[in-house]
């Protein structure tokens, strides 16, 4: 019996990525003994998933690393599969005795450690994160082109976000726009003035108080959100301070009528959960919508122009010219289109 690991300890959106790959490996290996080691918030992602046997996590800091190695042993696992070159993570599952073990590259760790690899081909032709992803999985038998993203809330998840929307004035009937705004550094964005202007273009363009816009990002600025007080409008709802957990965010997303954000992880999380979304793209090769885009079809993938790209961004890639390759009106339109 196959006894596998995924191991996935970077941001929210590269795990949301291994879920296509957990599901296929089920399919494949019915009787396998699946678990997965990520960070402990990025767990949340996993939590429900019906597919997973055992969830592990690492907090990456010098001294849980041998303890993490004691827990992997203790797991017997044949196969482990490192979806992104990570030093620590190699000599872990070298360590753990795991007889299989699969990564990415050629790095020297990995050459030392006698880890055997899959390449991405300097990504051409260009796919989409999860597919790569998937190409481990495929390396021990998976045969797949299915790479829907899952993530899995409960019944009473949805009550319990059902009641924080009642509790701060949205009703279950309300037609709900969430404008995430932030990014953390991990996607190209927009400034927080052009998501201000994006904000009272969607109040103009959609009056009444049946239209709600629910903010989420916990790293909005304080002026950001003196901006949004003095609009002063009771539809604008902040709940980025009523959500304590990654797993709080993802069952409130998952009562969004359409979710708008640049391409970072909430944005894979409200993918996942089969919402109309409208994502924020870069034309670079690793913030493109052919490699970080929306999987789901009801969703709009709006990225900058080939041409815009040109004109605005550094040739270096140090400037991004996002700010002026996208507009607000894009994003207008796109909303009128999904509520269509």
């Amino acid at each position: 019996m196959k006894r596998i690991l995924l191991v996935r300890t970077d941001r929210v959106g590269d795990v949301v990525f291994i879920t296509p790959m957990i599901r296929e490996l089920r399919k494949a290996f019915p009787d396998a003994f699946i678990a997965t080691l990520t960070q402990p918030h990025t767990k949340n992602i996993i939590i429900n998933n019906p597919y997973v046997d055992e969830t592990l996590t690492d907090d990456l800091s010098k001294k849980t690393f041998w303890k993490v190695v004691r827990e992997l042993r203790s797991y017997n696992f044949t196969h482990g599969l490192l979806m992104m070159p990570t030093e620590r993570a190699a000599f872990q599952m070298f360590w753990a005795g795991i007889n299989t073990r699969i990564g990415v590259g050629h790095k020297l760790y990995e050459v030392i450690t006698g880890m055997k690899s899959v390449s991405r081909n300097n990504y051409q032709p260009l796919r989409h994160e999860a597919d790569y992803c998937m190409d481990l999985a495929r390396k021990i038998g998976v045969d797949t082109t299915d790479i829907t993203l899952q993530i899995f809330i409960t019944e009473k998840e949805k009550t319990e976000a059902l009641t924080i929307l009642n509790q701060n004035g949205i009703k279950k009937e309300d037609f709900k726009i969430y404008v995430h705004s932030g990014s953390l550094g991990s996607a190209p964005n927009w400034s927080e003035d052009k998501y201000l202007k994006l904000i009272a273009a969607i109040l103009e363009r959609f009056p009444g108080n049946r239209t709600k816009i629910i903010l989420t990002a916990q790293e909005m600025s304080k002026e950001f959100l003196s901006n949004i007080q003095d609009i002063k409008s009771t539809r604008i709802i902040n709940l980025s301070e009523k959500l304590f957990d990654l797993r709080d965010l993802i069952k409130v997303i998952g009562q969004a009528d359409i979710f708008i954000s640049p391409s970072t992880g909430p944005l894979h999380i409200a993918d996942s959960l089969k919402i109309k979304c409208i994502g924020i793209h870069c034309h670079r090769p690793m913030s493109c919508a052919i490699h970080q885009g929306l999987i789901n079809k009801q969703s709009i993938n709006l990225e900058v122009s080939d041409e815009n790209c040109k004109q605005y961004c550094s040739a270096d890639q140090e400037t991004c010219g996002i700010e002026k390759g996208l507009t607000i009106e894009e994003v207008i339109d796109s909303i009128i289109k999904l509520k269509e």
